[in-house]
């Protein structure tokens, strides 16, 4: 269970805090002190490596010498546009009009595309 609670003093810090078995809790305190930090340092840095490395992964794509070869090419030299990508276009021209600054209203959607 974790809860977070404000702090009664400045808003520009929270409390989280977590239940967890004493073996767990024990583990940390070794981990923490082995580090030279005290646990809440040693938690709130783990759990920081651990946010950060997750959202690096969802913000970087990997792409093999190959692959990035390859979505080069494709950005130098596009292939021509589909009969769907083509219709749609369209539809979206016809939808903003001549002013590029309208708000999109966008009809039902048919079923030809």
């Amino acid at each position: 269970m974790v809860g977070i609670v404000k702090n009664r003093r400045s808003t520009a810090r929270s409390r989280i805090s977590a239940r967890v078995p004493k073996s767990v809790q024990t583990r940390l305190e070794e981990a923490a002190e082995r580090s030279g930090a005290t646990i809440n340092q040693f938690v709130v840095q783990a759990a920081i490596e651990k946010a950060e490395a997750l959202l690096e992964r969802e913000r970087v794509t990997v792409l093999s010498a190959r692959d990035a070869r390859r979505l080069l090419e494709l950005i130098d030299h596009p292939p021509p546009p589909t009969g769907k990508l083509e219709r749609g276009l369209d539809l979206y021209r016809r939808a903003r009009g001549a002013n590029p600054d309208r708000a999109l209203e966008w009809p039902p959607r048919s079923q030809e595309i």
